[in-house]
């Protein structure tokens, strides 16, 4: 709030909407400084990425997935070799199962056993437009709110209030109004109570935290690309995530050690040869200065400096030149 010209209101979200002010959502997310950084070193922007790569897939099965954007949790990591990606909605899938939402609804073994063959792809009537591309189980929410349109006769404006109710997940309880008219809806349609009361115990699991699909998928787009940087760029990826952190669940030794397991040689900072941030050196990642700790950039950037005038003789030369204490 101290640069110029920005204002901050500190009012709650829903007050805000109660006054007709749009919100906006800015996730600051680390991955795309990282990805930026990733692709500058290869001369690429993220749409010449080959799309479908399996070998993409392969190491994603695998659960070879430190550093990836999302699925770098353990509990991403679980589910990867039951999953099985293989293409990229398989990825939005992915990234919307390992929810709180899917996850209390009971979703999650349904649709990994329907997957696997182990029990059959089954639509109730009517809503295979809704459930078709998740193998009959609802994992996103426009898919609740379809739903409630064709099973339960809501109207757009009334599927949109309940998807609201479902996005108010930390105010818990706000899908219960619906449930008179979800599962009366849906029994008066002919769907047994049996399968209302299924559907109902979903949507309020999606109350706990559901994932839109238009969400999830632009955060799919970000686990291939990430992915793809890991298993054909692991050198340049390992240098875009160290001079992006804080980023993650890895500290930069963790990454730094998973780099090398695939390969990577990786060099340690050095006030003859580093930057600030961490450098490309032929095939060879040069660790940068920014890792040392106590280091300020501002001294880092002296030492750079000094250097590139003359090398450095002795480490008194380094200490006069580059002014350290």
């Amino acid at each position: 709030a101290a640069m110029a010209g920005r204002t901050v209101i500190q009012w709650d979200k829903d007050d805000l909407e109660a006054l007709g002010l749009l919100k906006v959502d800015v996730l600051a997310l680390g991955m795309l400084t990282a990805l930026r950084r990733g692709l500058n070193f290869i001369g690429k922007e993220m749409q010449d990425i080959p799309r479908e790569d399996p070998a993409v897939y392969a190491m994603i099965q695998q659960a070879d997935t430190v550093g990836v954007f999302q699925i770098e949790s353990r509990a991403q990591m679980s589910m990867l070799p039951r999953l099985k990606p293989e293409n990229f909605y398989d990825l939005v899938i992915e990234v919307a199962i390992v929810r709180p939402g899917p996850i209390q609804g009971g979703m999650v073994h349904p649709y990994l056993r329907r997957r696997q063959g182990l029990e059959p792809v089954d639509f109730p009537a009517g809503l295979h437009a809704a459930l078709e591309r998740t193998l009959g189980v609802p994992l996103f929410q426009e898919q609740v709110m379809q739903i409630a349109m064709l099973a339960a006769g809501f109207s757009a404006g009334e599927s949109d209030d309940l998807r609201r109710s479902m996005a108010a997940w930390k105010r818990k309880g706000g899908v219960h109004k619906f449930y008179d008219r979800l599962v009366g809806g849906m029994t008066e349609r002919g769907y047994t109570r049996e399968f209302a009361e299924g559907i109902f115990k979903q949507i309020e699991g999606f109350g706990e935290y559901g994932f839109p699909e238009s969400h999830a998928a632009s955060f799919a787009l970000l686990v291939y690309v990430s992915s793809w940087l890991k298993r054909h760029e692991p050198a340049c990826f390992l240098a875009a995530l160290l001079n992006s952190q804080p980023l993650g669940f890895y500290s930069a030794s963790q990454l730094v050690q998973d780099a090398k397991g695939h390969g990577v040689e990786v060099r340690a900072a050095d006030v003859m040869a580093s930057d600030w941030d961490c450098t490309l050196e032929g095939g060879a990642v040069r660790l940068g200065l920014r890792l040392m700790t106590g280091l300020a950039q501002a001294t880092a950037l002296r030492i750079v400096q000094a250097r590139a005038a003359a090398p450095f003789t002795s480490t008194e030369d380094l200490a006069l030149r580059a002014e350290l204490d």
